[in-house]
């Protein structure tokens, strides 16, 4: 990443947008889907795994501001070590 554009799905972006707008906050599966996939996702709430683990993988090191929180959700956090 460092200095280098990172390529994003549409729904990746929006992902990730909707974590850092919502910085430090436990963000659940479930809320993350009715805010990213909006409501008219029927699918499993596991699908937002999915979607940060590619996320993650695609910010590299960077990836590290996205916190796993378990049995909830996830949490975007900058912090020394990313």
């Amino acid at each position: 990443m460092d200095g280098e554009p990172v390529e994003l799905t549409y729904t990746e972006f929006e992902l990730l947008l909707y974590l850092m707008n919502n910085a430090g906050m436990a963000l659940s599966r479930d809320k993350i889907l009715d805010n990213v996939w909006r409501y008219d996702y029927y699918g499993d709430a596991r699908t937002v795994d999915t979607h940060i683990k590619k996320v993650r993988a695609k910010l590299g090191d960077w990836g590290r501001i996205i916190h796993t929180v378990r049995s909830y959700g996830y949490r975007f956090e900058l912090d020394a070590q990313a």
